[in-house]
């Protein structure tokens, strides 16, 4: 169940947190792995312990040129291009009055036209591949709760997960609607204990007033489940939607949550 033997698979994101733990469970089913991030310590750390599975490439999402050379990497690396993970992300936790053109412009251009380029500059690579296989290529776009539902402490990086989502849905039927056998799908996490989850919490702290280890049992508790999710509770799920026992999915949006959206 979600072997990916003989696919290969670009992470953007992909040196630490939820991107890394992608690549290694990816590769613990069998691909292979590019990892794509601008931080170049981190992502060659990575690759070197998976070893000769994997490959590391600097990678800005915002760069089109970035992009083209990955893409290209992956192929002229292992052959071909199985699966894209457009994983980078960014929080920035500021409300409109106080977040600046230039930081919405910074985060926009990560969230959103991160996923666009890379979807662009892989397309052609990930047609090719998903002729020969029997359920397709795969693109797994990360987005989060707050691309389903409103998020009080960050409307602006709601907009861009917003658009994640329809992003997803949308190119999905384009691709499926042309035969070009890429099935496109998404990821909503939930509040995950990384980084980008811990400074989400520092926020809420910053935004009551109140003492961050009450902040962060809060956070814990809103989720039904009672704890906050792990990297791992979300690379399973990006694996699976790149492996071929998710074959009839394509636009659809997987939420990983504790059950924080359903309530």
């Amino acid at each position: 169940m979600n072997r990916l033997d003989g696919k290969v698979a670009l992470i953007s994101g992909g040196a630490k947190g939820i991107g890394a733990a992608t690549a290694h469970l990816m590769a613990q089913a069998g691909a292979r792995v590019v990892i794509g991030d601008v931080l170049a310590d981190e992502g060659e750390e990575t690759a070197g312990k998976i070893g000769e599975a994997a490959e590391f490439t600097r990678l800005d999402v915002t760069k089109e040129t970035a992009w083209q050379h990955a893409a290209a990497l992956a192929v002229e690396r292992f052959g071909r291009l199985d699966v894209l993970v457009n994983n980078a992300g960014y929080f920035l936790g500021k409300s409109i009055e106080d977040a600046t053109l230039e930081e919405w412009n910074a985060m926009s251009a990560i969230n959103m036209t991160g996923v666009f380029l890379g979807t662009k500059h892989c397309a052609d690579a990930l047609r090719e591949a998903g002729r020969e296989s029997p359920h397709g290529s795969s693109i797994v776009n990360l987005s989060s709760i707050a691309g389903l539902v409103g998020a009080p402490l960050d409307p602006l990086y709601s907009m861009t997960k917003g658009g994640v989502t329809l992003f997803t849905k949308s190119q999905a039927v384009v691709f499926a609607s042309r035969g070009d056998r890429i099935r496109v799908n998404a990821v909503h996490p939930g509040v995950i204990d990384t980084e980008m989850g811990q400074k989400t919490i520092d926020v809420r702290a910053a935004s009551k007033k109140g003492d961050r280890a009450s902040a962060a049992r809060e956070a814990e508790v809103r989720h039904p489940m009672g704890r906050l999710g792990t990297v791992d509770d979300i690379a399973k799920a990006i694996v699976f939607l790149a492996s071929d026992d998710s074959g009839f999915m394509t636009g659809s949006s997987m939420v990983v949550d504790g059950g924080l959206t359903a309530i």
